[in-house]
């Protein structure tokens, strides 16, 4: 077989798989714009916007999308601040433990949640934080640490020690350094922990859907599961505008990042300015 043909079928291969994920999406596009939305993909007969505004103006949609943004924006500042601290001694000083204690934070990343679901939930029913917004941040924070040190750890790796150093010297204290020289610098990396937080909250069904009952405080992922299933006639077009309109969040967080985020860690020649 020449190169010329492995090659043709390696494309061949790879637009195959780009269709298959592209497809879904024009047809969550179509079918939110079209009045008569249905399973297939087709173009609209009549375009029309009437499926966002049933959405929107729902109180129950609205307040579902207002929990898990309070839930996703809570947590993600919370991980990125502890991380942060949590990774600071890990990256600059010479611990006797470091290494068995980030082989134990890689562990916890490959941890499954419903490994541990089980014993959370008894003891969240025995502390009273079951059905309890709090309660489900507070899970989702701590699953998510283990990933964010890591991530933070190597980020701040890339900074470097001379120019805390040289704050030290100016009279700064270690949180001052921390603040006004580390952070800034690894402002990318604080990102994409962010970002990473926000997406894994933001889409996660299946912790609040185990750990809250209250209707009234189900965030946006368990109430599209509702919604679907509360349906004997699906109204494909109005879920298809709900998933578009969940989608955004994480979308806008990402484009809005991307100048941060695309900066890398150049800093080579920092020490030296």
């Amino acid at each position: 077989m020449s190169e010329k043909t492995t090659k043709a079928i390696h494309y061949a291969i790879l637009t195959l798989i780009a269709i298959l994920f592209v497809l879904p999406l024009i047809w969550l596009v179509l079918a939110a714009l079209d009045s008569g939305a249905n399973q297939a993909l087709k173009w609209p007969t009549t375009w029309t916007l009437q499926n966002f505004i049933d959405v929107l103006k729902s109180s129950d949609n609205l307040r579902g999308f207002g929990v898990g943004l309070i839930i996703s924006v809570i947590q993600s500042f919370v991980v990125v601040l502890v991380s942060g601290l949590a990774a600071y001694p890990l990256s600059r000083y010479h611990l006797s433990y470091k290494k068995p204690f980030m082989y134990i934070i890689l562990f916890m990343t490959a941890l499954p949640m419903i490994a541990v679901i089980v014993p959370i939930y008894k003891m969240f029913l025995n502390i009273g934080l079951l059905d309890s917004i709090p309660g489900v941040i507070l899970y989702l924070t701590a699953s998510s640490l283990p990933y964010g040190i890591w991530l933070m750890k190597n980020f701040m790796d890339g900074v470097p020690v001379e120019l805390e150093e040289a704050a030290w010297v100016d009279g700064a204290t270690t949180m001052t350094s921390i603040r006004k020289v580390v952070a800034p610098l690894m402002f990318p990396g604080i990102c994409v922990v962010f970002i990473y937080t926000f997406s894994g909250s933001w889409g996660n069904f299946f912790v609040p859907y185990i750990l809250l009952s209250s209707s009234n405080k189900l965030p946006a992922s368990v109430m599209l599961y509702q919604f679907f299933g509360q349906h004997g006639s699906i109204a494909y077009g109005t879920l298809a505008a709900y998933s578009i309109i969940y989608a955004l969040p994480s979308i806008l967080l990402y484009v809005l990042s991307q100048n941060y985020m695309s900066k890398g860690f150049t800093m080579a020649g920092a020490a030296k300015g």
